[in-house]
C-alpha cells in the first residue's frame, strides 16, 4: 500500500485539475467525453482512442494515471477547458499556486527530444529507449519497465501481405516505415539499411500510410502493433517477423538535459522505488486491457485462486 509517484508531471497536473474540476462540480467522472481528431492523433504513450468516439471521464483519468496516455490527457483538457492551450495555462497557474517551480510543455515525440537537448525542457518522458545517439546528447536515467511493449519489437503489415514478410530475407527490398528518431527506426537501419526505411513524424500518420499502401510494412513496439491490429482487424496483421533486440535497447528511460546531473539522481531514486514495489507488470496488464489488446479472460487467477474479472 505504499504511495508511489506518477511518472510524468503533465499527467500529475492533468489528474489534479480533473479531480479538482470534479470536486467543484464543473464536470463528473461519468461525463461522456468526445474524442477529437486532435486528441486521437497524439503520439508517444497512448491508448489509441478513436476520433468521434466517447469515453467516460473517469476511464480516461485512469489511463492518464496508469498508462500515461497523451491522447486521454488531451481529451480531458479539451473537455474541461475547451482547448489544450487553455488547459496548459490552468496547469501552470495551479503549479504556481502550489509553489511549484515547473512549466508544463505538452509536445510531440520528436519535439520533446529537441526541447530537452536545447534546454527548453528539463526532462522528457515519452516511451524513450536507449540508443547510442541519445547517450551522446542526453543524460539518461536508469530504465523503467514497459513490458513486452518495448522489449519486443515487431513488424506489422496489411492483410493483403499476410504471410509474405515473416523473415528478414522476405523483407529485403520492402519499404518499411518507422517513427522518426525512434528505436524502431534504428532497428530498421541496422537490420535492412537506410534505403528501405521510410520515416514518419508520428505513428498514426505512418499506420495510415501503411493502410494506403504507401509502405509495405511498419516497425513498431509489440504493444503498439497489437493495438493497431486489434483496432483494424480487417486491414492489418502481424507479419510474424520480430527484431533481434539487444538488451541495451529494451525498456524505457527518461531523457534529461546534459546539465541536470543532480536531477538525474532524483529521477533514478524515484524509479528505483517503483521497481522495488514491483508495480510495472500490473500497470502494463491494465493498459493492455483498456487498449483492447487483451481481455479480462486473459488475466488468470489471483493468489487465492479466484478468477480475475476486472
Amino acid at each position: 500500500n505504499e504511495r508511489l509517484p506518477i511518472a510524468s508531471m503533465v499527467k500529475i497536473m492533468t489528474s489534479l485539475l480533473t479531480l479538482e474540476a470534479v470536486e467543484r462540480g464543473d464536470i463528473s467522472l461519468d461525463d461522456d467525453v468526445e474524442i477529437s481528431q486532435n486528441s486521437a492523433s497524439m503520439g508517444g504513450s497512448q491508448v489509441f482512442l478513436d476520433a468521434g468516439t466517447t469515453h467516460k471521464a473517469g476511464e480516461l483519468l485512469k489511463t492518464v494515471i496508469v498508462a500515461s496516455s497523451n491522447d486521454s490527457c488531451v481529451a480531458l483538457a479539451e473537455h474541461i477547458s475547451g482547448s489544450v492551450d487553455n488547459f496548459v495555462a490552468k496547469m501552470n497557474a495551479r503549479a504556481k499556486e502550489l509553489g511549484m517551480n515547473v512549466e508544463i510543455k505538452p509536445m510531440s515525440f520528436d519535439a520533446c527530444l529537441i526541447a530537452v537537448q536545447t534546454g527548453n525542457a528539463t526532462l522528457g518522458i515519452s516511451g524513450f529507449s536507449w540508443t547510442p545517439e541519445r547517450a551522446e546528447n542526453y543524460l539518461i536515467s536508469d530504465w523503467y519497465k514497459a513490458g513486452e511493449n518495448e522489449s519486443n519489437q515487431v513488424i506489422i503489415t496489411t492483410m493483403a501481405n499476410e504471410g509474405k514478410f515473416t523473415t528478414a530475407e522476405s523483407l529485403k527490398g520492402a519499404k518499411i516505415g518507422a517513427q522518426g528518431t525512434s528505436l524502431q527506426e534504428q532497428l530498421v537501419k541496422d537490420t535492412f539499411g537506410e534505403s528501405q526505411l521510410v520515416s514518419f513524424q508520428d505513428l498514426n500518420t505512418g499506420i495510415e500510410a501503411l493502410m494506403l499502401g504507401k509502405v509495405d510494412a511498419f516497425a513498431v513496439a509489440k504493444g503498439n502493433g497489437d493495438a493497431f491490429v486489434s483496432k483494424n482487424p480487417e486491414k492489418l496483421v502481424a507479419s510474424g517477423f520480430e527484431f533481434d533486440v539487444a538488451e541495451k535497447y529494451k525498456n524505457n528511460v527518461v531523457l534529461l538535459n546534459k546539465n541536470d546531473a543532480e536531477l538525474l539522481e532524483k529521477v533514478n531514486a524515484a524509479l528505483a522505488k517503483a521497481k522495488a514495489a514491483n508495480i510495472y507488470e500490473s500497470w502494463y496488464e491494465a493498459c493492455q486491457i483498456y487498449s483492447k489488446i487483451k481481455t479480462a479472460d486473459d488475466l488468470g487467477y489471483d493468489d487465492d485462486g479466484n478468477k480475475i474479472v476486472k
